[in-house]
């Protein structure tokens, strides 16, 4: 059932999102079919599927290895603003020239930018206990401040017509298509190197090992010598490294520059995109590209029905609360009749 939910989860929000186009007055059946199948009935775009899930899906891998030892990150969104940021400056800074190095050192800043932005909550969690959901949910409005002022003032760009928003990356910096005629780039090649390596490390390596113990039972973790310390430091780092790399998968992919609105809230969409695939990489890619494909929705909603984009939000959180509300009814069951009242100043034989 655990593995079943995601799909009831999925059936239940079709059967809302049918009461609530009947609600708003369109034909559901129509509105459907603009919703989830019209975005997919052409090549061009399952390539702008595939686009839309990299950054979900690298985001989501990270936070999934956080997720499992009761390390909540939930700044993923400001640790890709500045991965972009990390990348997009030295991007800004080679300018047209052409450098081999320059895509390899554009990801190892992005990962490394992400990473900075989540050390942050990790320290403040580790040595003053500090919660980390409020400190990395913070954070992410920081980055975003950080952006808007740099694309704003020192880098924008000053042949833009004063738009907020950087000079576009030189050939070096673009990630190359895999298709031509597309938006789809080598990128997707390393959501998809992020799915088997965080396999490795969740599976098969013996730090997975530690990070599932200490998520279930940190007591008994502790007992077996396992460090509390560490599965913070290793879930907030791969969570900012993961969600620093699809920053930079970004900016130097579909983008090709920095502005204000580098992301939809990739980073806030990838915790449903954990969850909806059970913490497991192979479910994580499967939900990335569901939720990719409320992204697509919700642009043909828009231009088809006329309806507003933030129809994506409310299927994106509808699907949300049915996943925790079949958790809920799995994991717990009702249970009907009057619970028997203790006798005061005893225990249930009346003994004192």
């Amino acid at each position: 059932m655990i593995y079943l939910t995601p799909l009831i989860a999925a059936g239940l929000t079709g059967v809302a999102g049918v009461i609530l186009f009947a609600a708003l007055g369109h034909d559901p059946l129509r509105a459907l079919h603009a919703f989830f199948i019209a975005p997919l009935s052409t090549g061009f775009g399952w390539s702008e599927l595939i686009v839309k899930a990299t950054p979900l899906v690298l985001c989501a891998l990270g936070l999934a290895v956080g997720f499992r030892g009761n390390v909540w990150n939930i700044g993923a969104e400001g640790q890709l603003i500045l991965g972009a940021i990390c990348a997009g400056g030295l991007a800004l800074w080679a300018g047209d020239a052409k450098l081999p190095w320059l895509l390899p050192t554009m990801v190892l800043a992005g990962m490394i930018g992400g990473m900075a932005w989540a050390a942050i909550p990790a320290l403040l969690r580790v040595h003053f206990n500090a919660n980390e959901i409020l400190v990395s949910l913070m954070l992410t409005y920081v980055a975003e401040l950080l952006l808007g002022y740099l694309v704003h003032g020192p880098w924008r760009d000053p042949a833009g017509f004063n738009f907020p928003e950087s000079a576009l990356f030189g050939p070096s910096a673009q990630l190359p298509a895999l298709v031509e005629g597309t938006r789809l780039h080598v990128g997707a090649l390393f959501a998809l190197a992020g799915v088997g390596g965080i396999w490795l490390l969740l599976m098969r390596a013996f730090i997975g090992f530690q990070v599932k113990v200490i998520g279930l039972a940190p007591r008994a973790g502790g007992y077996a010598g396992f460090s509390q310390a560490r599965v913070i430091w290793l879930g907030l780092l791969c969570g900012g490294g993961m969600a620093g790399l699809a920053g930079m998968v970004e900016v130097a992919g579909p983008i090709g520059q920095l502005h204000p609105q580098i992301s939809p809230g990739y980073g806030f969409t990838a915790i449903i995109v954990a969850f909806l695939g059970r913490l497991h990489p192979l479910g994580i890619l499967l939900a990335g590209l569901f939720m990719a494909l409320t992204y697509l929705g919700g642009d043909t909603l828009q231009i088809e029905l006329g309806l507003p984009r933030a129809v994506t939000g409310v299927f994106q959180g509808m699907i949300l609360f049915f996943l925790l509300a079949a958790d809920v009814l799995i994991h717990h069951r009702f249970r009907f009749g009057r619970r028997p009242v203790q006798p005061r100043g005893g225990d249930r034989h009346g003994r004192a």
